[in-house]
């Protein structure tokens, strides 16, 4: 037994009592979340710098908390945007398919299945493909969210102290959602929602108590560790400074954003899955198929640029009432179809990145295609398309990822949008309920509740 195997043993048994246990390692994951999406959005820039940027010639629009710009006006070289899409997806698969071929995908299903199988499974080096390989993806401008790397960093660290630590499945299993929540709480500094997220990601229709105050640890590391290094403000800025709930009309746009909202992430899992699904069944290997899938996409962003990289800077477009009615009405309208189509190319084929950000861009322009279509005839809506918008980002990815509360919270967070969460209860809840109907999730990898979960681990 080396010296490190030891050491990790005698502080697995000194780690004993649940204060002890979770302060240190809340603590800890939550260092190391704070640290890991840090390093990963700088490496996420670095990318976007020299990719897309400096040899596609394009900038896209940047949110508030990633420095506001309002990017290029156009393409400075269109015909190198495929090009671009599909050489940093191709980087992407190579670096994947060598080192870590787990890593491929959108990462938080990988999380997930550790929890309930075997918690200290995530290897190391999974982590640090999964980091390189999303920052191409992404940096090139293939559709994909931010989240599914951090979370696997996080998640990755709790699965080694699980293995170096010798500790209970019971004990690891809480690591690991915690690593989960508190990555993803740390990316969008939404240390609450992170928290919660730990608690309700494993399940579609249960929530694990159990990780709630060590998430709570967890997360609040993270997001001031991350926070010293890349500042704390939300990542759309303070998007609702003057709004007030002060009208029960509303109550029913923000029903219908809802119910728009529920078949949108119905729509969004089925076409995600079935273009995966059709992927594996065609010729070439893991390196050709995202390749090509990004490709597609690059040349779809010639219509469409909007649906490159993560598409935050859009929504923050959005939330602004100008810069929204300068975008053209068939763009507000298309783009959640557009969105969904270019996520799907870019990670159902084997690209690697998350899906949680797309959702929210999905659903923020659900939101904005119901302001702009009610707006010039109806009254009673709202001046400004913000809370519309950050209305639709909770009820869209909400319910496609079964995690309702979390996403609520973490988009309130994300916004500054506390004001507006009685209408985002109305969406939510009605957007959940359709899709809670189809037994659907964009996480697969999830359990139906935690007797499910008992029953399978123990066949």
């Amino acid at each position: 037994m080396t010296v490190i195997t030891r050491a990790g043993a005698r502080i697995g048994r000194w780690l004993t009592g649940y204060t002890r246990t979770w302060l240190v390692l809340g603590v800890a994951i939550g260092v190391i979340a704070g640290l890991g999406a840090a390093a990963f959005l700088v490496l996420l820039q670095w990318a976007g710098q020299l990719l897309l940027e400096g040899i596609g010639g394009y900038v896209p629009p940047q949110a508030s908390g990633d420095g506001g710009s309002s990017g290029s006006d156009g393409f400075r070289r269109w015909w190198a945007i495929p090009l671009v899409v599909c050489g940093g997806a191709l980087l992407s698969a190579m670096l994947v398919a060598r080192f870590a071929p787990e890593a491929e995908g959108h990462g938080t299903d990988a999380a997930i299945e550790a929890y309930h199988s075997d918690p200290g499974s995530i290897r190391a080096r999974a982590v640090l493909v999964k980091m390189i390989s999303s920052a191409l993806t992404i940096g090139s401008g293939g559709s994909a969210g931010r989240e599914g790397p951090t979370a696997q960093i996080s998640a990755g660290f709790g699965s080694l102290l699980t293995r170096w630590l010798h500790l209970p499945a019971d004990v690891g299993r809480i690591a690991v959602a915690i690593g989960i929540g508190s990555g993803i709480g740390a990316i969008f500094g939404a240390p609450l929602g992170g928290a919660v997220l730990s608690a309700s990601v494993p399940y579609r229709e249960d929530f694990e108590f159990r990780a709630l105050i060590p998430g709570l640890i967890a997360s609040i590391t993270a997001y001031g560790v991350f926070g010293s290094f890349l500042g704390y403000e939300p990542l759309f800025g303070f998007a609702l400074p003057d709004y007030r709930f002060d009208d029960a009309s509303h109550l029913f746009w923000f029903l219908l954003i809802g119910v728009l909202s529920g078949f949108v992430a119905l729509l969004y899992t089925g076409v995600f899955y079935g273009v995966a699904g059709v992927s594996a069944r065609l010729p070439g290997g893991r390196i050709a198929k995202p390749a090509v899938g990004g490709l597609l996409v690059g040349l779809l962003a010639l219509a469409v640029p909007q649906v490159l990289g993560s598409g935050y800077g859009w929504v923050q477009e959005a939330l602004d009432r100008e810069s929204l009615l300068a975008l053209p009405l068939w763009i507000v309208v298309a783009l959640p179809l557009m969105k969904i189509i270019a996520t799907s190319l870019s990670i159902g084929t084997g690209g690697s990145g998350g899906i949680f950000g797309p959702g929210m861009v999905i659903g923020g322009f659900v939101g904005a295609a119901v302001w702009r279509l009610t707006e010039p005839w109806v009254p009673s809506v709202p001046d400004s398309p913000a809370p519309f918008v950050i209305v639709g980002m909770m009820a869209c990815f909400g319910s496609a990822a079964r995690v309702p509360l979390a996403v609520m919270v973490m988009v309130a967070e994300m916004t500054g949008g506390w004001a507006v969460l009685p209408g985002g209860m109305v969406a939510v809840a009605a957007a959940y309920l359709i899709v809670r109907h189809r037994d659907s999730s964009i996480y697969r990898r999830q359990r139906l509740n935690r007797a499910d979960a008992e029953h399978k681990n123990s066949a």
